[in-house]
């Protein structure tokens, strides 16, 4: 064939070839674009002891969008525990330990990219199910090593979430759509809060130890257990760090201090770690890579708090702690104390004690204004301004909200169909 026919007919095939994947980028984009605007941000609230899910607008007013029941199958999953005295054992205990006297059926949530699924860890149930938002049905139900479903994280990507196996000091990693198990960790005493990295490279999880005893006083901190925070490549699940903040509290001269990390929020550039510990009324600042805590900032005590530890919350004074997506500003859940409060990051001097009862969460909202704080004793979620310190509204939701996480549904959910 000659050279130049050979160039006309590759030029050719090369402009049908053109001619044909034009349409089909600009269909493609067109299709991304109309599966993005189908989608709509919200909020879902996990109100713990009822089992059920609010779903709220994710800024602005918050109003109430739906709700979703997380427990459609209560009756099979009673019936598995009723069966087995281990079971009934574990059930009995957390309702009379960490649940305050009432199950706990619901404790985090994220939902799926596509917004057709909510997928949560029920604490009582030791499981995570995926529910179908348009039916309020199961999709798949994953059940935890041991005895109780706990905190739980989702990849920057959407697609992996990890929950913690509290009794059972592993950390399982699931396909979020399937619930096949990708891999699994094994981490300090008693599994709590996970942090996936922003780059999805890794993730940070929190043991908190044993929590239910009485042994709250310094002196008995020991008897507590191993805690420490586990890192781990998000991909092969192997063991890349351990840090005991003993010897970095140690360091710093906090030797009374516990050492159970609870809910901690990086900086905007993972540089800084912010943590609240057992016990303590503030949080800490730690430094990644110095491997050092660098700053401390305590708040105010409410005077009407007992100062007896046996009867603050699951050894919690504080917990619950976000950041604004500028990094400039925190804001802290007074658990015990009653109240949540805006701190500034470069100067840690707090704004208004903002009144709230046993808040138990603090997130970010949709559009980064304010701060949503669960507070369980109202059974309300309450915005707080980050520019202001100041309250903006609350909405009325379940019985003893806990986790508030951000996620999207279809753009016209109102709710599971015959809800």
């Amino acid at each position: 064939m000659p050279a130049f026919r050979s160039r006309h007919l590759c030029a050719a095939a090369a402009a049908l070839v053109l001619t044909v994947a034009a349409p089909a980028t600009a269909a493609s984009a067109a299709s991304a674009a109309s599966d993005a605007s189908a989608l709509r941000e919200v909020m879902f609230v996990g109100n713990n002891w009822d089992g059920t899910a609010d779903v709220i607008k994710s800024s602005g007013d918050f109003a109430k969008v739906g709700r979703i029941n997380v427990i459609p199958d209560k009756d099979a999953r009673m019936a598995e525990i009723n069966a087995d005295p281990i079971k009934w054992i574990y059930f009995q205990a957390i309702r009379n330990s960490v649940g305050e006297g009432h199950d706990q059926f619901v404790d985090d949530m994220y939902s799926t990219p596509d917004g057709k699924s909510v997928v949560a860890s029920r604490p009582s149930f030791a499981d995570v199910v995926s529910i179908d938002l348009a039916t309020g049905k199961i999709n798949w139900r994953f059940p935890v090593s041991g005895y109780r479903a706990d905190h739980m994280a989702v990849s920057p990507d959407g697609t992996r979430v990890a929950v913690s196996a509290s009794t059972a000091n592993t950390v399982h990693v699931l396909d979020i759509n399937t619930g096949k198990q990708l891999g699994s960790f094994a981490t300090g005493d008693k599994p709590h809060e996970n942090i996936f990295s922003k780059d999805g490279k890794y993730i940070w999880n929190m043991a908190i130890g044993d929590v239910n005893t009485s042994l709250d006083d310094p002196g008995w901190d020991w008897t507590k257990g191993d805690r420490h925070i586990t890192v781990v490549d998000a991909t092969t699940f192997k063991q890349v760090k351990i840090i005991d903040m003993r010897s970095r509290l140690d360091a710093f001269g906090l030797k009374d201090f516990s050492d159970a990390v609870r809910p901690a929020v990086f900086s905007p550039d993972e540089s800084k770690l912010y943590f609240q510990v057992s016990f303590f009324n503030g949080f800490l600042e730690y430094d990644v890579a110095s491997d050092k805590i660098t700053r401390m900032k305590t708040l105010p005590k409410n005077p009407a708090t007992s100062e007896d530890r046996t009867t603050w919350v699951n050894d919690s004074r504080h917990h619950g702690i976000s950041m604004n997506p500028s990094g400039t500003k925190l804001c802290v859940a007074g658990t015990m104390d009653d109240y949540a409060t805006v701190v500034d990051r470069s100067t840690l001097q707090e704004g208004p004690l903002v009144t709230a009862s046993k808040p138990y969460w603090a997130t970010v909202s949709g559009d980064g204004k304010d701060c949503i704080i669960s507070e369980s004793g109202a059974d309300q979620v309450t915005a707080i301004d980050f520019a202001t310190g100041q309250k903006v509204t609350s909405v009325a939701v379940g019985d003893h909200p806990q986790r508030v996480r951000l996620g999207h549904v279809q753009a016209d959910w109102t709710g599971p169909s015959g809800s």
